[in-house]
């Protein structure tokens, strides 16, 4: 129970570390929090310091769920524990410790956490989010869409049960947490990844 325990703090603490405010403060650009949409995510980093910070962005915040899940299975721990220790790492994206309990939208986190629990449905849900997004040319319409499939195909593959209990709690966490996306999407105010060609 004791390694259960720390296990899981550690876990929290790596979900807290706010990659998308350090790497902006890496490429010497303001916080991301107090630009564009306010959000620490990639999609909002690559909007106010840049695409290759959104990309770094992106790629540190998928590494902190798949090294929390990576680090349980490394001590033994079976579908429960390693689910329950990528949701915690995601809880730590979402509210965490060095930012005040104010974090991001957690759609990278809830990846890497399942690219390590159910690598075979999220093979499928992300090129749902790439055909969403490149169609719609909204990311947050993409992310939305494969947040709430993937409980669905994570049953299809045949994973355990607690992994689909996991990644329905991260789908709805993210939903909520898009709802101003939501909002803005239903009003036709929502950002576009980018524009169409005029050609």
């Amino acid at each position: 129970m004791i390694k259960a325990l720390s296990l899981w703090f550690l876990a929290y603490l790596l979900g807290s570390v706010p990659v998308g405010v350090l790497v902006a403060e890496w490429f010497k650009s303001s916080d991301p929090r107090s630009l564009g949409s306010g959000n620490i995510g990639a999609t909002n980093v690559a909007r106010t310091a840049g695409k290759k910070a959104g990309l770094i962005t992106l790629l540190g915040d998928c590494l902190k769920g798949l090294l929390a899940v990576l680090i349980a299975r490394f001590f033994g721990a079976g579908n429960g524990v390693a689910a329950l220790t990528g949701l915690i790492a995601f809880m730590g994206h979402l509210y965490p410790v060095f930012l005040g309990f104010k974090g991001g939208k957690g759609v990278a986190t809830a990846l890497g956490v399942l690219l390590a629990l159910a690598p075979g449905a999220v093979l499928v849900g992300v090129t749902l989010f790439a055909a969403v997004t490149v169609w719609s040319r909204f990311v947050s319409l993409g992310s939305l869409v494969a947040a709430a499939t993937m409980p669905l195909l994570i049953c299809q593959f045949g994973y355990s049960w607690k992994i689909v209990y996991s990644s329905l709690v991260m789908a709805a966490f993210i939903i909520y947490r898009h709802r101003s996306n939501i909002l803005r999407l239903c009003q036709n105010k929502e950002n576009r990844l980018f524009k169409k060609s005029s050609k």
